[in-house]
């Protein structure tokens, strides 16, 4: 019954598609044009497309007392909480901040060389700034006023705009302009989805672009549910022995970061839809494989939805009952570090006792693993993230480590920033992710490792990058720089997602060889996991320099 639901609704949207082409083909039309076409075109097949999805992803909750049961949970469960942002100066600001909000157990949200987020209660206002420099004291401003009326206006069907205009306790000055809103036939992007939902989706592009578009598990998490992925692959007429390069795109290993999830999805729904219309992402799918993993924590993210909507961690029981989850962002193998800083499970970067401790970080490597053994070949990881607008490239564990492609993750990751202000206006800032985790200027001579605000070890980029070979490693942290935190409105989602397929189209144009013309054929696929050298040939030509960046 399901399946035959499933075809349905494909067809209902192909025709819907169809119908908008008819209305108005253009050459410039986007895929979110294609997918937001309004309703007017074709009002019945709208209506058709509408119910069918409605019966298969269920009606949304909107019931005032639903809303209000709400609130008052939430009220309870995050009364007095704020979020502060203290604005700082020096290097020795940032320490300050991070020895006091470790010794109150308080819950950095982000930091960087300029500001320091904390959610606290308000009864802890005072001990923190007890702790502080005189200066330091006074250099604050509310981001949150009302964690527990943020939460619950940022939730889904939940909200006030089901029933009109929201007032939200946030600090709106310090956040992006506002966005569009969405046109009424954006259904899938026009709000946060649950896991569930985001499946039935999934295996719905699969029906309905069933000659390049697969649906996947790469594992299951610690509390047994799949680990959902989209697999883009365009078969080839003629089978080669070479491996078959890769593209992985993941999001949500921290679950309160909703955001990365439906970037994660609407960059699938861009990739699927512009096949065959633009000249890069058809070249590209046709010579690269690109995987989607929506969230590798969906434990996390389930909770995120059921119980705590700010909860970070995975649910997987650690040797403290009352402190369960692990950082997936700090058990891959690869500089995993297992300091005595580092082992406090009560803590929301735990690590584990020991590398892939984590269910679903161990999960992930292994499908890579026996990925590379079937003869495919990562080039490279976006692992997307929220908050704070940057693009943060290897090594995390370590500044003194470098690696040998150095400049050419600089210049891609520039070109990935100007191709993101291209599309919406938005400046992410480009830096390396171990300075993303310490303090801006160090002193020289310092222990730098000392003084980190958290552990960059056991990253998921380090692993990708150093183990697997995916030498285009990059983590993204999404909008927004702090008036929202990780409570993102809805309304967010689309110029996202779309300020990111952007950003992917540069990483193709990129890995085409900077044009989105030249031809692959001829390069040498000959690379190895040395520590800190990759094997080049001497060969020069046309394809030298592409080799050169997808190999070095």
């Amino acid at each position: 019954m399901k399946t035959e639901l499933a075809r349905v609704a494909a067809y209902a949207l192909l025709l819907l598609l169809i119908c908008v082409a008819a209305v108005g083909a253009d050459t410039k039309t986007t895929a979110s044009d294609l997918y937001t076409a309004s309703a007017s075109f074709c009002p019945l097949l709208t209506r058709i497309r509408s119910r069918v999805t409605e019966i298969l992803f269920g009606r949304r909750l909107t019931k005032p007392t639903d809303r209000d049961q709400m609130l008052g949970s939430l009220r309870a469960q995050y009364a007095n909480e704020i979020v502060l942002r203290f604005n700082i100066t020096t290097s020795q600001d940032e320490r300050i901040l991070a020895v006091a909000a470790k010794q109150l157990f308080l819950d950095v949200w982000a930091f960087s060389g300029t500001f320091f987020d904390i959610r606290l209660h308000r009864d802890d206002v005072a001990p923190l700034l007890s702790r502080l420099p005189p200066l330091l004291r006074s250099a604050h401003t509310p981001l949150i006023s009302d964690l527990a009326m943020a939460v619950y206006d940022s939730l889904p069907c939940f909200n006030h705009t089901c029933d009109g205009e929201s007032t939200l306790p946030f600090t709106k000055a310090l956040g992006s302009a506002p966005p569009a809103t969405p046109a009424e036939d954006q259904l899938f992007f026009h709000d946060y989805q649950p896991l569930p939902v985001i499946v039935r989706w999934m295996r719905l592009l699969e029906v309905m672009f069933p000659s390049f578009v697969q649906y996947i598990s790469i594992g299951k998490s610690f509390e047994g549910r799949e680990m959902p992925a989209l697999r883009l692959r365009v078969s080839q007429t003629i089978k080669s022995t070479t491996p078959r390069k890769t593209i992985l795109i993941i999001g949500g290993l921290h679950a309160r970061e909703w955001i990365s999830t439906s970037t994660v999805n609407y960059v699938a729904w861009s990739f699927i839809m512009s096949f065959g219309k633009e000249l890069t992402m058809t070249k590209l799918l046709h010579e690269f494989d690109i995987v989607f993993v929506p969230t590798v924590n969906p434990d996390g993210m389930e909770y995120t939805w059921q119980v705590d909507r700010l909860w970070r961690k995975s649910r997987q029981q650690t040797n403290l009952r009352y402190c369960p989850g692990l950082d997936l962002d700090h058990t891959f193998e690869y500089g995993w570090d297992g300091s005595s800083a580092q082992a406090d499970p009560c803590s929301e970067t735990y690590g584990g006792e020991q590398p892939f401790q984590a269910v679903e970080a161990m999960q992930l490597a292994q499908w890579a693993r026996n990925e590379s053994l079937n003869n495919i070949r990562f080039v490279g990881l976006i692992d997307l993230h929220s908050y704070s607008q940057q693009i943060l490239f290897p090594y995390s564990f370590s500044c003194q480590a470098v690696p040998p492609n150095l400049e050419n993750l600089e210049e891609l990751a520039t070109g990935i920033a100007k191709a993101i202000r291209v599309a919406n206006g938005e400046a992410y800032s480009v830096l390396s992710a171990c300075e993303s985790t310490t303090p801006m200027a160090t002193d020289p001579g310092q222990n730098q490792s000392a003084s980190r605000m958290e552990s960059g070890g056991g990253s998921a980029i380090d692993w990708f990058y150093h183990e697997m070979g995916a030498h285009f490693s990059y983590q993204i942290k999404l909008r927004d720089t702090g008036s929202y935190g990780f409570l993102l409105p809805k309304e967010h989602i689309v110029p996202t997602g779309e300020e990111i397929y952007s950003a992917m189209k540069y990483l193709g144009d990129f890995l085409l060889g900077n044009n989105g013309i030249e031809q692959l054929c001829g390069v040498e696929e000959k690379f190895h996991l040395a520590d800190t050298v990759i094997a080049q040939d001497d060969t020069v030509g046309s394809d030298h320099e592409l080799r050169k960046r997808m190999l070095s």
